[in-house]
């Protein structure tokens, strides 16, 4: 039977896929045996890559190349044969005969199967058909794939089982390679920003005896060594400001963070963060930093500016709308919060509007579950939505003349919020007193209130210059530059539940 017609997700009998997975072994056995085990190589030298040769045809006609990976199809005609070869950067034909590579070694290829990984040496030429081949001069199997890869006309279409798959998915599908390549590229593009700004890339730790810096329910483990229960981090902020302390100036981390949350298409509990921090600015300043490195990254890894997400186009190249959470709920719900100026006012406005709230909810509470409600699904280019209230950001300034809000920005597209951003609080004594607040809110039962950080308020109490501070979530940035739906297209290897048995 012809392994490019079996379909190893469905549509053959598991006893035909298995009868095929034992010929294989079986292939290996003879290899083995007759002193050609693939698994003993242990290099080989690649030339080039099949794009590299399309690009390059004109150079490259009639000299020779060598190329490695796997072949994904093979067409046996007598004393010549056809295969496809893919590798990282695509795809090639080569053309495969008798007379070119020896008798014994054509008997040898013929024995290859869909999925195995090659090497091929040859000439550039191209076909009567106007395709760009390599005609082989030489054959290597340089590793034996014992699994049959799905049906080729079908490809890996089970989503679950995408994901937990990925090498498999990979294979299969070109635009999930092409996806992941451009997720390097975007973070490639966000450093070479960055770094081109004057920030210095570092690393803090990800065991930590207080997970702070965010409002999220932190995962738990156990240190035996020190016999010492400690948290995943949830956020990267309090280190970083340790260092900003220490007289960093600018620096910024790419690193993950875990959450213990639930899954959803923009959620997975463990994600990639970069957060940023900069000495003698505020949240103007990170709002002029985040517009142009959106710009750039866009430009850089797409050639453009303007981006399109689920048929819905963005415009990265023109100035980002500013508005304040005030001002965006009034636009969107008719409801000025300026004019409310007492908890029952914002209490009865809440019932009027059906926006449920819970009995520990203050003001400021109930604005960003207005804004939430109303505001957040028609934010879909670029906004900086500015000025949230106090009880949502224990770790902000206040804005001068209005202590019930806060220097801070959120950016929107696609009606998601892309980051987080804060002019930040370094007045120790103030911070003393949020963190109260944030343990009085974990006494009545909100499990992702932070506690308080003596370390961190210790360094507050050197002294921290004035600072704008910044979040962005990566893998959301990923999806938008990339139109994938969901978070899980972006992850290489996302959480799933496990398979039942």
């Amino acid at each position: 039977m012809d392994n490019e017609n079996v379909k190893a997700q469905g549509g053959e009998s598991t006893v035909n896929v298995n009868e095929l997975i034992r010929v294989r072994r079986e292939k290996l056995a003879e290899l083995q045996e007759s002193g050609n085990d693939p698994f003993e190589i242990t290099k080989y030298d690649q030339t080039h890559h099949s794009a590299d040769i399309k690009a390059d045809f004109e150079n490259l006609e009639g000299k020779t190349v060598s190329v490695a990976g796997r072949m994904m199809s093979k067409r046996v005609m007598g004393k010549a044969s056809f295969c496809n070869l893919q590798d990282l950067k695509g795809n090639i034909q080569s053309y495969v005969a008798r007379d070119s590579i020896g008798e014994e070694e054509y008997k040898a290829f013929k024995k290859l199967d869909i999925g195995d990984l090659v090497g091929i040496e040859g000439e550039v030429f191209m076909t009567k058909t106007g395709e760009i081949s390599i005609h082989a001069s030489k054959v290597t199997l340089l590793s034996k794939s014992l699994q049959i890869l799905p049906e080729k006309y079908h490809g890996l279409t089970n989503t679950d089982m995408r994901y937990r798959q990925r090498y498999v998915d990979l294979i299969m599908n070109s635009e999930v390679k092409q996806t992941f390549i451009n997720r390097s590229k975007i973070i490639s593009a966000i450093r070479r920003y960055l770094d081109g700004q004057g920030f210095m890339e570092v690393e803090t730790p990800m065991l930590v005896p207080n997970a702070g810096g965010a409002a999220a329910r932190p995962f738990q483990t156990h240190f035996n060594a020190l016999d010492l229960d400690i948290k995943l981090r949830i956020s990267l902020e309090l280190y970083l400001k340790r260092l900003i302390v220490g007289g960093l100036e600018r620096v910024y981390e790419i690193g993950r963070v875990f959450r213990n949350e639930g899954l959803d298409t923009r959620h997975n509990p463990e994600f990639t963060l970069m957060e940023l921090y900069q000495a003698y600015t505020d949240y103007n300043g990170m709002m002029d930093l985040t517009e142009n490195m959106f710009r750039y990254v866009a430009q850089e890894v797409l050639g453009t500016t303007t981006i399109t997400y689920n048929g819905v186009e963005m415009d990265l190249g023109k100035p980002f709308e500013r508005i304040t959470v005030v001002d965006a709920v009034k636009k969107y719900s008719g409801v000025d919060f300026n004019e409310i100026t007492t908890l029952e006012q914002a209490r009865a406005v809440a019932k009027e509007h059906h926006v449920e709230y819970e009995e520990r909810h203050k003001k400021g509470d109930i604005l960003n579950l207005f804004f939430e409600e109303f505001v957040e699904e028609h934010l879909i280019q670029p906004t900086f939505v500015m000025d949230h209230p106090i009880e949502i950001s224990p770790l902000t300034k206040k804005k001068p003349g209005n202590p019930e809000y806060v220097e801070r920005f959120e950016m929107f597209m696609n009606g998601w919020e892309m980051c987080n951003a804060y002019s930040e609080l370094n007045d120790p004594i103030d911070q003393r007193e949020r963190f109260k607040a944030q343990e009085a809110l974990l006494a009545q039962g909100d499990e992702e209130a932070n506690t308080t950080d003596e370390d961190f308020l210790y360094a507050l109490e050197l002294g921290m210059p004035p600072t704008g501070g910044i979040g962005y979530g990566i893998d959301r940035l990923v999806m938008l530059l990339t139109d994938s739906p969901a978070i899980r297209d972006v992850l290489f290897f996302p959480t799933m539940k496990p398979e039942s048995k």
